[in-house]
């Protein structure tokens, strides 16, 4: 604990002595602790989030509920935003030790109550209790990042990251896949417990640091239902088949946003930093990139394996595999990137990554209309590398670009807005496909156009964030 001490207070000014650093120093004496707790973190949180679509059909089949098996997701993503967006108010009242031990001890909890249940419902409320610990859990790990690493460090951090989170959205439903068929998939739910066992050990030697602030005031209850109000009703939304339900739903979630955001500007006591979305800032035009890029990728988590298979008549496996292009090459174009110190080509790439991303998303919509499988694997890899070359440089920027007193909420809000970005681009793209007569029952050539024109969608909304990535360094350079 008292390397980990040493290496917060010092980081500033090693940073300014190291210009590159090496990726073993990730696993060196100060850091190796904190390195795997974040490592497990994360893996835990990608983990959970692919683990129901492997599990959920085998306990439907011994428990019942079909009718409420979206549910167990739509939920699970709910609840960890919310939660995500609670972070930075725990951590300031808890310290991060506290927070991420019990927020964990929830998330385990859940584990075990999803684990044991004899019906469906008992299953969604554990998945409910494992997205508010894993909210918090990657929240609190985000925001450790700049105090306990250097600056020189950090884009190796995100490249680790982005390593562990393809590896468990790869392998993890094929871990889960065999121990549901070889034991059950309640063996599958557990599997999180040696997991959480280990996280719980190395969060120990977080440095228990006093509170930032007393209990002064009580937890947001209400700007925080408001959010969970609004983000059920998105994850909700592709749920129903009627179009006048879907359509009233996904305006009601955003009419319910827009009235939390303002709201929470208005409050003596903020869930975000002061900046988001503004365009006096450079964390607010930031913020922007970093809600628009998953927004616009999201149809890919949607649309992309079901098009395969009916489109390019793939297997479950075959299609599975090309599904994760996009996380196999965002995880190796982060490591490419991670040893660039220059500040100049770290920007630049920020800038290029958005231009990458509509290419490829631009890419995908011309491979559906007119098959072409070496085109849409090209263009999967594009995207994927579009996120491995500028997101890790794009969040410590706004990270460092955070006034001191905001940083924590800042970090905490970048998975949170993560994961927001694909809950609403999810809807969205739900929204266009539908409308272009998506369905089960639709012939090949109307899901091709609809799924196309829901890939798009995804290019024309991300190219404004082309120009908020730009006018966020252009801020920056202007504020010296």
């Amino acid at each position: 604990m008292a390397e980990i001490q040493d290496v917060m207070d010092n980081s500033a000014s090693n940073s300014q002595n190291h210009p590159a650093g090496h990726w073993k120093a990730l696993f060196g004496r100060p850091y190796r602790m904190t390195t795997l707790m974040l490592c497990i973190g994360v893996g835990l949180y990608a983990f959970n989030a692919f683990l129901v679509s492997t599990t959920l059909p085998s306990a439907v089949s011994e428990i019942g509920g079909a009718r409420l098996l979206p549910w167990a997701s739509t939920l699970y993503l709910a609840a960890s935003i919310v939660a995500g967006a609670s972070a930075a108010m725990l951590k300031s009242r808890m310290g991060a030790r506290n927070a991420l031990i019990g927020t964990t001890i929830i998330f385990l909890l859940g584990t075990l109550l999803a684990a044991h249940a004899s019906s469906i419902a008992g299953v969604i409320v554990g998945r409910i209790l494992q997205g508010l610990g894993e909210g918090v859990v990657a929240a609190v790990c985000y925001m450790l990042i700049p105090e306990i690493y250097p600056r020189h460090l950090i884009a190796k951090v995100f490249g680790l990251e982005a390593c562990v989170w393809a590896l468990a959205a790869f392998g993890g439903p094929v871990l889960a896949g065999v121990v549901t068929e070889t034991l059950s998939w309640r063996a599958a739910f557990l599997i999180n417990i040696p997991i959480v066992a280990i996280f719980l050990a190395t969060a120990l030697c977080v440095p228990a640091r006093p509170p930032l602030q007393a209990l002064k005031s009580a937890i947001p209850a209400g700007r925080l239902s408001l959010l969970l109000f609004a983000f059920i009703l998105l994850l909700a939304a592709n749920l129903t088949a009627l179009t006048i339900s879907r359509n009233t739903m996904i305006g009601l979630a955003m009419a319910a946003l827009v009235l939390f955001v303002v709201l929470d500007e208005s409050a003596l006591e903020s869930i975000l930093p002061c900046s988001a979305f503004s365009s006096a800032t450079a964390v607010g035009f930031g913020l922007w990139s970093v809600l628009l890029m998953p927004f616009a990728q999201a149809a890919s988590g949607v649309y992309l394996v079901y098009s395969l298979q009916h489109l390019w008549h793939m297997g479950p496996t075959t299609a599975g595999t090309m599904g994760a292009l996009i996380a196999l090459s965002w995880s190796a174009t982060a490591i490419g990137v991670a040893n660039i110190g220059s500040g100049r080509v770290q920007k630049a790439l920020i800038v290029a990554s958005v231009a990458v991303e509509a290419c490829g998303l631009a890419g995908v919509a011309f491979a559906i209309l007119h098959p072409s499988l070496p085109l849409l694997t090209l263009s999967l890899i594009a995207i994927g590398a579009a996120f491995g070359m500028g997101w890790s440089f794009l969040n410590q920027t706004l990270m460092m670009a955070s006034p001191e007193g905001e940083r924590d909420k800042t970090s905490a809000l970048l998975p949170t807005l993560q994961s927001a970005g694909y809950a609403l681009g999810a809807a969205f793209a739900g929204l266009v496909a539908n409308s272009f007569g998506f369905s089960e029952t639709a012939t090949d050539p109307v899901v091709g156009h609809a799924v196309a024109a829901s890939f798009f969608f995804g290019f024309v909304a991300v190219l404004p964030a082309i120009a908020t990535s730009g006018l966020m360094l252009l801020k920056l350079h202007t504020d010296g």
